[in-house]
């Protein structure tokens, strides 16, 4: 792994994504599209993650109590992101521009007034 995935964070996030995709994809145990779409149940995987450790902030579940923080949760957001810019990656080469675009498209949309 390159020194971005050592703790120092590149300066574009696309970098460490690309660097991600290669790690991942050079130690993938199951390839071609079933690779391909276990690497999008991945994402699903994550977003659990979030759900868990949103439910043990909050101590709704009686049983366990308060098993986790909201910087658990910030974590696990983080890794929901990351998940989902790795599936992108591996989709298309050109993920940070396939990105890129979409992002503008959804900050270009009209937004509603907020009510007072």
């Amino acid at each position: 792994m390159s020194d971005d995935l050592a703790g120092t964070p590149a300066a574009d996030p696309w970098d460490t994504i690309d660097d991600l995709s290669k790690w991942l994809e050079a130690d993938q145990p199951v390839g071609g599209r079933e690779g391909l779409l276990l690497r999008m149940l991945k994402l699903s995987e994550e977003v659990g993650e979030v759900a868990e450790a949103v439910i043990g902030a909050t101590g709704q579940n009686p049983r366990k109590g308060t098993t986790h923080t909201w910087e658990d949760v910030e974590a696990e957001l983080c890794d929901v992101v990351i998940t989902a810019m790795v599936a992108l990656r591996t989709l298309t080469p050109e993920a940070r521009d396939v990105f890129g675009r979409h992002l503008a498209r959804v900050a270009g949309r009209p937004r509603g007034t907020t009510a007072s």
